[in-house]
């Protein structure tokens, strides 16, 4: 459990340790609609091809909860959502549109203006 914090747990609050649970439950509801759908694709039985498409679509629908409840509490997540979702503008020029075309593109991150 402590390998999921990369900071000390005693300075996180109930709240941040929250963020994290759903963090990494959100990446766990991902990695496991990957693994349904190879499944998916590649199983030659109609049956069980079935039951892995209900799986995988069940934790989709997990994930979209769990990224609406981090829209709901966690700062960022809402705006970022806000630009980037539901819309049909090519995705790539959405950042560039909302950030006036300066985003950084030297590969560090911009750490070094800090």
């Amino acid at each position: 459990m402590a390998d999921q914090y990369h900071e000390p747990v005693s300075e996180l609050t109930g709240k941040d340790r929250d963020f994290v649970r759903a963090l990494n439950s959100l990446k766990e509801e991902i990695e496991a609609v990957a693994w349904y759908h190879q499944r998916v694709v590649t199983t030659k039985d109609e049956t069980v091809r079935k039951i892995l498409e209900h799986n995988r679509d069940e934790e989709m629908e997990h994930a979209a909860m769990l990224l609406e409840w981090l829209r709901r509490n966690m700062p960022g997540w809402d705006e970022a959502l806000r630009t980037y979702l539901f819309t049909d503008k090519p995705i790539t020029e959405i950042e560039e549109e909302t950030s006036g075309g300066s985003e950084n593109t030297g590969g560090d991150l911009g750490i070094r203006k800090l």
